[in-house]
């Protein structure tokens, strides 16, 4: 397939790079894999040879994570937030701007300038929604704000009016909270870390009545919905379960429904034919799009899985490309 969408793809900037913890990034994950990851995240020249390489006509970049949600001081956060979006156009996606798309980075630390920020993103650098890494930090590095939060909901406020996406990407767990991975420091991350702390950040989304206030707000999660297409059915059979369904909050539809209508989920980093089937069951071809996860992932690889993989046309075409272009209206 010769003009796939790609949108969970990275980059960073000369100024995220003052926040980038390459030895301890080293340390978990390899020191040969994040000096290619390192050099991949700056290199625009090398990101659009690659895609030509592997078939991907667009790619929506946005700020590697932890990006803007690790600052704790909320200042230097929306500083930094409008510094880096702006070098994203100027730098980035100008270079070509048929094939490269961003999501705008925003600063939760103050909702309302994260409100104000991706509304100039989206009107003035065309950009096509927000990345969000995870939980933001307020004060410290131990302290969380979540996303169902009542003082972010000014946030979705404006993301319901713009009529834009919100791609929640994974983060570490909050150090203080690292406990059971004690031991075995190569699970904090990717490999486990992430897709744990992003799926509950989503569950407590679903739970906090967001999608009953607004029922056409979208949000995307990589790594085929880090997992909760399989595990949200138990989590809803209990919570209906408990308590004759106290656990449900009141909501006017269940968790999975809220699922299969609010979210759309990407192949980023999950290249699997299986529960790709499985996903598309539960989710619907609809709510299903191609990713790769570039630089931390190979297009090469993700981009031949997908290619081969065991699907009908029609399936590899939607979540190859039109799912895509109709969400990001690309």
């Amino acid at each position: 397939m010769k003009d796939k969408i790609a949108l969970e793809e990275h980059l960073s900037t000369p100024l995220n790079n003052t926040l980038w913890d390459s030895v301890g990034e080293a340390t978990r994950n390899g020191k040969a894999y994040m000096d290619d990851v390192e050099r991949r995240l700056l290199d625009v020249d090398l990101l659009l040879k690659t895609m030509d390489q592997n078939g991907i006509d667009i790619a929506v970049m946005s700020l590697t994570s932890p990006g803007t949600q690790a600052l704790t001081d909320p200042a230097k956060a929306c500083d930094f937030a409008v510094r880096n979006n702006d070098y994203i156009a100027e730098k980035v996606t100008s270079r070509a701007p048929k094939r490269l798309r961003a999501f705008a980075t925003v600063a939760l630390q103050s909702p309302r300038h994260a409100a104000d920020e991706l509304e100039r993103a989206v009107k003035t650098l065309g950009a096509k929604g927000a990345m969000i890494n995870g939980h933001t930090n307020i004060g410290d590095a131990n302290c969380a704000q979540y996303l169902d939060e009542k003082p972010v909901w000014e946030f979705w406020d404006r993301v319901a009016a713009l009529d834009v996406p919100v791609y929640i990407h994974p983060r570490e767990p909050l150090p203080n909270q690292c406990r059971i991975y004690d031991g075995y420091p190569s699970l904090v991350g990717s490999a486990m870390g992430f897709g744990q702390d992003a799926a509950v950040h989503a569950v407590r989304l679903i739970l906090s009545g967001l999608f009953d206030r607004y029922p056409n707000l979208v949000v995307i999660l990589g790594h085929l919905g880090e997992g909760l297409p399989f595990i949200l059915p138990r989590i809803e059979h209990r919570l209906i379960k408990q308590s004759e369904g106290v656990g449900m909050g009141g909501l006017k539809l269940k968790p999975m429904e809220y699922l299969s209508r609010n979210f759309y989920v990407t192949t980023s980093g999950h290249f699997n034919t299986r529960p790709l089937f499985a996903t598309i069951n539960e989710l619907g071809v609809e709510h299903v799009l191609f990713s790769v996860d570039y630089p931390y992932e190979s297009m090469e690889e993700g981009g031949q899985w997908f290619d081969n993989a065991m699907i009908n046309e029609n399936d590899r075409r939607m979540i190859g490309r039109t799912n895509a272009q109709s969400l990001l209206r690309l």
